[in-house]
């Protein structure tokens, strides 16, 4: 991307680079700011391959599938890498395209992907057969050496996740609480919620002590409030016995 931007004017390259600074650090947990920023680089370079991916991957965050596979082709043109090829398919998913994610996962492009590449294109089979409603295709396209591997890579955990869910959804529960636990095995960065789904087999509820204690605060509360007005009912009606006494 550096060298991208140098053939731009010193200026305008600063300012491409500071919004493109603020796409990576906002788009998982703000998408929305983050795709506003990506949308001055695009004013500012769009002839720039990194600015068009840049574009393309916020707005695959904010799920306008269509704006982001647009950006994604022109990147590819503009780079001629493979790289992209993977999401382009999950956007094609994502515009209800399921068939054409899984012709794209059968193009000679995908023996060009990295080890990486290839992993994400067949989450990407494997959740395009979860659509058309294909649960043991969905199974089987993710049965792979990756997935029995016992290194932990960094699409690990994910795949164990993928594998365990389409488990789940077909019914195979047994499978799927054993390949929970194994993606919490591989989920250093807590990147999926293996955990809790696991703990939902489980039958584990988690309570929050935060919550927990705010709810007896609260309880104590209540029963200070009752003492204090069956003390204020009972001095009325002593009052009201002194009363009449006074009066008779």
């Amino acid at each position: 991307m550096r060298q991208e931007l140098m053939s731009l004017p010193k200026t305008l390259a600063d300012d491409v680079a500071k919004n493109l600074v603020m796409v990576a650090r906002l788009i998982d947990e703000d998408p929305e700011r983050a795709y506003a920023y990506s949308k001055v680089a695009l004013r500012l370079a769009s002839r720039v391959a990194a600015v068009r991916e840049a574009g393309g991957f916020a707005a695959y965050a904010n799920q306008k599938y269509s704006e982001a596979l647009a950006e994604f082709r022109a990147a590819r043109r503009m780079s001629g890498s493979v790289e992209l090829w993977p999401v382009m398919a999950d956007c094609e998913r994502g515009l209800g395209r399921p068939e054409k994610a899984l012709d794209m996962a059968g193009a000679p492009e995908v023996h060009k992907l990295d080890k990486a590449g290839q992993v994400e294109m067949r989450l990407v089979a494997a959740g395009a057969r979860r659509d058309m409603g294909q649960l043991d295709a969905a199974i089987v396209t993710l049965q792979s050496p990756e997935l029995a591997a016992g290194s932990v890579q960094p699409w690990t955990a994910r795949l164990r996740y993928a594998y365990a869910d389409a488990l789940l959804a077909a019914g195979r529960e047994d499978e799927a609480r054993e390949w929970f636990a194994k993606a919490i095995e591989a989920d250093r960065d807590g990147s999926t919620d293996a955990s809790d789904r696991l703990a939902e087999l489980d039958g584990v509820d988690f309570v929050d002590a935060l919550d927990e204690e705010g709810d007896d605060a609260a309880d104590g509360a209540d029963e200070v409030v009752v003492e204090k007005a069956a003390e204020a009912e009972a001095v009325e009606d002593e009052a009201g016995t002194t009363s009449e006494r006074d009066e008779d």
